[in-house]
């Protein structure tokens, strides 16, 4: 058997307020090509963003593939490299045994990489890395509509 493809895959959450309307976005590169996928959502928060992308970013691929995922959170980074791993043996409780916050998303995330070779970077957000600052403005692009209707809501009440 060959060895997987590499893909390297950008992601990113936003929000406005947090909780409040967000957006994520995830760049997809293979073999000099690039692909751009967004979406977001009424009421989340900007964790919720950054797993979401993610997620949405691994679930975009149709073969099993070597993926090195870049994230600016490390939130995402963390808690699926060191923390998870605990939450599971304790019965998805934190340390001190609260509930773990997105335990819905942490395990679509964790299914979504089961399919794949993933390495985990993280990159400095909002500073010198293109694709990191591109998917960023995607995120926050995606937010937009989300955070029309906020407002269009807020000024009917």
């Amino acid at each position: 058997m060959s060895a997987p493809e590499r893909v390297k895959i950008y992601t990113d959450g936003a929000c406005s307020g947090n909780p409040g309307p967000g957006g994520w976005a995830a760049i997809l590169s293979f073999r000099g090509s690039e692909k751009e996928i967004a979406g977001g959502e009424a009421h989340t928060t900007n964790n919720r963003m950054e797993l979401r992308a993610a997620i949405e970013g691994l679930k975009s691929l149709t073969r099993e593939c070597a993926v090195d995922l870049y994230t600016d959170s490390q939130y995402v980074r963390q808690g699926i490299t060191s923390w998870m791993a605990n939450w599971k043996r304790r019965g998805w409780r934190t340390a001190d045994n609260k509930p773990v916050k997105n335990e819905d998303l942490w395990r679509d995330l964790e299914e979504a990489a089961s399919r794949h070779q993933v390495a985990w970077h993280w990159v400095k957000g909002h500073a010198t890395d293109e694709t990191n600052i591109r998917v960023d403005e995607l995120a926050v692009a995606a937010m937009q509509p989300f955070k029309q209707l906020a407002k269009d809501a807020g000024a009917r009440a």
